[in-house]
């Protein structure tokens, strides 16, 4: 059997290949999704991962991807996945990778929040231009808002930024 560290690093590994279900460029690792992994000694894996938001049609099937691509790797006997909800997941969980294949998906990233001016900068995916107004605060998921291109006139998902409003 492997040694203890290299299947730690297969397990991650293995899941930078099991993606979001709606967004297929990102995994659940860059989504920033899976917040702990623990291996026994006796190739049992328990893997817990925070939902991107509660009611998420997806996470069965999320589930199901994660515990056949992790089945997969050698040395691996039982796998376990746990959603957890605390704390809650962020979109600041999303990692560089992830927001750079949200954009190539056409999704925009988490706004980065401008103190001085106090607002939110939301940067198209098609064009890279700021002027971008909100359409919709409820986009197809929680988690995502429909925005509008002013300049190449292309409607847009964007992730939504982190509230501490609710």
């Amino acid at each position: 059997m492997e040694s203890f560290e290299a299947l730690q690093f297969n397990v991650l590994k293995k899941l930078e290949d099991v993606k979001d279900p709606e967004i297929p460029l990102v995994s659940v690792i860059d989504l920033g999704m899976i917040s702990d992994v623990q291996l026994g000694r006796d190739g049992s894996v328990k893997i817990k991962a925070l939902p991107t938001f509660v009611g998420c049609p997806a996470l069965e099937i999320i589930k199901k991807n994660i515990k056949e691509a992790i089945q997969m790797v050698e040395g691996v006997k039982d796998v376990e996945v746990e959603f957890v909800y605390d704390p809650p997941w962020t979109s600041d969980r999303i990692s560089e990778k992830g927001k750079e294949n949200l954009k190539q998906f056409g999704i925009a990233p988490p706004p980065k929040f401008i103190e001085e001016k106090e607002l939110w900068d939301v940067e198209c995916p098609y064009c890279g231009s700021h002027y971008t107004t909100m359409e919709n605060l409820f986009g197809p998921t929680a988690c995502r808002s429909i925005l509008y291109c002013k300049s190449c006139k292309n409607p847009f998902e964007a992730m939504k930024p982190i509230s501490n409003l609710m």
